[in-house]
Formats: C-alpha cells, sequence, structure tokens
C-alpha cells in the first residue's frame, strides 16, 4: 500500500507527496504536527495538514526572509523573530557575527521540540547562546515592546488558526513601534497566485502600508507551498530596500548561499503585472 500526504491547495488543485513513513504525529494545545520522510522531499512538517517546511525546498524561504532584510540594515544587533518555531530562520540569523541577540517568539513549544528531534537541518542553531526563546502569542508579546529591535522576522503560518493574529493592523501595528528609529520588519506574504490566497495577501499588504512609510514586495518560487510563486513583505521605517542594499557590506561576509545573491535580491522586487495591479487594488 501507497502512502501519500495530500494537501489541498484550492478545491480544485492539490499538492501530493508519495510518504515513505510517518516520523511522528500528535496533537499540541494549539494544532497537530506531523513529520514525514518521503524520497522526494525529505523531512517534511505540517501543522494541522499545511505543509510549512520541506528538507529540500526550505532553504529558499529562509534565505529570503532573512538575507534580503540583512543586506539592507546597515547594523542589526538585536533581532525579534515572531513564530519560526522550526528554527531556519534563526539558523540564518546566526550566520551574522554583528547580531548579538535574537528573541524567538513561539506560540507553541511542542513545535520546537518536535523540529529539534526531527529536523536538525533546521533546528540546528535553536541553542545558540545569543536565542533566547519565549513561549507566547507574539501578538502579546510585542505589544510590549517600544523602540528595541533593530529588525523583526514575521514568520507565521497562514492567516488562519494560532498565526491569525501575525496578519492585523494592531500587530503591523505595535511591530512598528517595537522597532528602532531605522528598523526593518519582514513578514511572509502568502501566494498572489489562487483567489483566496490572493485575497489573504491584499488584506495583509493594506494592513502593512498603513503603519510603514516604507512597504514593498518581493518574490521566490517554493516548489511545495501553494502554486509555487511566493511572497514576502519588506516594511521599513527607513531603508529602501534597492536604494539602501549594503551590497559591498554584505559581499564581505562571504556567506555561502543556495538561492540568495544580490542579482536576485534587485530582482525579486521585480514583480508580475499581475501582482503589481493586486498590490494597486488596495495602495
Amino acid at each position: 500500500m501507497e502512502l501519500w500526504f495530500t494537501e489541498n491547495h484550492t478545491k480544485n488543485v492539490q499538492l501530493s507527496i508519495k510518504v515513505d513513513k510517518q516520523l511522528y504525529s500528535g496533537h499540541s494545545e494549539f494544532q497537530r504536527i506531523d513529520i514525514f520522510e518521503s524520497k522526494e522531499f525529505g523531512r517534511f512538517l505540517t501543522l494541522d495538514g499545511y505543509m510549512m517546511l520541506t528538507e529540500k525546498d526550505e532553504f529558499i524561504y529562509h534565505e529570503m526572509i532573512v538575507h534580503v532584510p540583512m543586506a539592507v540594515h546597515p547594523d542589526v544587533k538585536k533581532v525579534l523573530v515572531i513564530g519560526a518555531g522550526d528554527g531556519g530562520v534563526i539558523r540564518e540569523l546566526t550566520r551574522y557575527p554583528s547580531v548579538e541577540q535574537i528573541d524567538l517568539v513561539e506560540i507553541d513549544e511542542e513545535v520546537v521540540s518536535v523540529c529539534k528531534e526531527y529536523l536538525p537541518q533546521t533546528a540546528c542553531k535553536l541553542e545558540d547562546p545569543r536565542v533566547h526563546i519565549t513561549y507566547q502569542d507574539g501578538l502579546k508579546y510585542v505589544r510590549r515592546k517600544q523602540g528595541e529591535y533593530d529588525l523583526i522576522i514575521v514568520d507565521s503560518t497562514d492567516p488562519f488558526g494560532p498565526g491569525e493574529g501575525l496578519f492585523t493592523k494592531e500587530f503591523y501595528g505595535n511591530c512598528y513601534k517595537a522597532l528602532k528609529d531605522d528598523g526593518i520588519m519582514v513578514n511572509q506574504h502568502e501566494s498572489p497566485f489562487y483567489d483566496e490566497d490572493a485575497v489573504a495577501m491584499q488584506r495583509a499588504h493594506k494592513r502593512i502600508i498603513e503603519s510603514f512609510p516604507i512597504s514593498k514586495v518581493y518574490q521566490a518560487h517554493i516548489p511545495t507551498y501553494p502554486s509555487g510563486h511566493w511572497l514576502f513583505g519588506f516594511a521599513s521605517k527607513k531603508y529602501h530596500p534597492i536604494l539602501d542594499l549594503q551590497a559591498d557590506k554584505w559581499t564581505a561576509l562571504s556567506l555561502p548561499t543556495k538561492y540568495y545573491n544580490l542579482n536576485l535580491h534587485r530582482g525579486a522586487f521585480a514583480l508580475p503585472n499581475y501582482v503589481e495591479e493586486l498590490l494597486k487594488d488596495v495602495e
């Protein structure tokens, strides 16, 4: 008998991956957590039946959500990461010697412990001494912060279930207050391709531009996410993602990457016409 994992991308579209075996299945206080192993994508994590990451393509997501803002801001020392219990964002951030403190706020402690055990490729730097983990709702945590962070990375699940509060105007406004005067916020911005996802993307973008003077959208190709076409939001109090790119400084770090590079950084902000139209509709 063959075992397949299937995720509905729309009512009419599914993604299916042949599974060798299921390594873990459990229910936390917040959600169902599963780890599968497959020949094509290696191990992969799902939450409530939705794909979060696979060993084969997670580098794309994590490099693009981290290195884009890090190559723009000239001096990131203190970072707030909301969500990201799998550890991929942390792994990329710890590669920067200039980063002094990383506050990881994850609502579900079980996600962290499961990823440490079954996904060491992504969770390998969660024990770094610069990383401080708080198990709490990110919305509540950020309310208490003011002028504290150089960079906030919002690595949330989709805008329903445990991650729903991380797509509200209140949340983005609180992130603005929690940043220093030249701070940057980056978030996963959903896909623009299928109608339901596009509406969620537009809603998030509308709320972000109401809080930040500079708000841009960039893209990446992530094969296992709905449609493969994925967006990120870049919101800043001061720095423009292209005009303020610290290209020489980032190059001097000599960080080996599998997806991100400086040409791709610039090109990622050049969006297809249909995406530009979706964004203009809410701007």
